[in-house]
């Protein structure tokens, strides 16, 4: 039995409508993520949007300031429909 958490519903496609929405390419939202400490690059952002990567919590807030989102409730509006 396997020990790591699957994602079983994407917000890749909402995360990619916020990013948009900001204003802001993978490559820049990338950047900003790389200077609060992320690990992240255009690629990985890409696979979270495509649903092909897990986002970590870190990575979720970090967005949410980015993109300044209010509630991290903006995240799950419109899911799985």
């Amino acid at each position: 039995m396997s020990n790591s958490l699957k994602q079983d519903i994407s917000i890749g496609k909402k995360l990619k409508t916020m990013r948009k929405a900001a204003g802001l390419t993978q490559d820049e939202a990338a950047a900003q993520m790389q200077i609060m400490g992320l690990p992240i690059n255009a690629d990985i952002l890409a696979k979270i949007e495509q649903g092909k990567y897990s986002i970590r919590i870190s990575v979720l807030a970090a967005m949410k300031k980015i993109y300044k989102v209010d509630s991290y409730d903006a995240f799950f509006e419109d899911i799985g429909e």
